[in-house]
């Protein structure tokens, strides 16, 4: 990964651009600290989620009485 300072970036950001199309990642730096980073972006379609997982439909029936219950403080 390739770090720049800010003036550099600016001054050549088509080229910067270039880089990050073939794949590099970029780092811009105010002095010697890191800001930002350039990263290409992805066309491909993101899969949403954590896991292949579906809510069964067991979920959305009616509690018991004594799940009701551990919601409550009272008891």
């Amino acid at each position: 990964m390739r770090t720049v300072k800010v003036l550099e970036a600016k001054t050549h950001l088509s080229d910067l651009l270039r880089e990050v199309e073939a794949g590099e990642d970029v780092v811009i730096a105010r002095g010697n600290v890191p800001v930002a980073r350039l990263v290409a972006i992805s066309t491909e379609p993101r899969q949403l989620g954590f896991v292949p997982w579906t809510v069964p439909d067991s979920f959305f029936d009616d509690l018991t009485e004594a799940e009701l219950g551990a919601w409550d403080d009272s008891e």
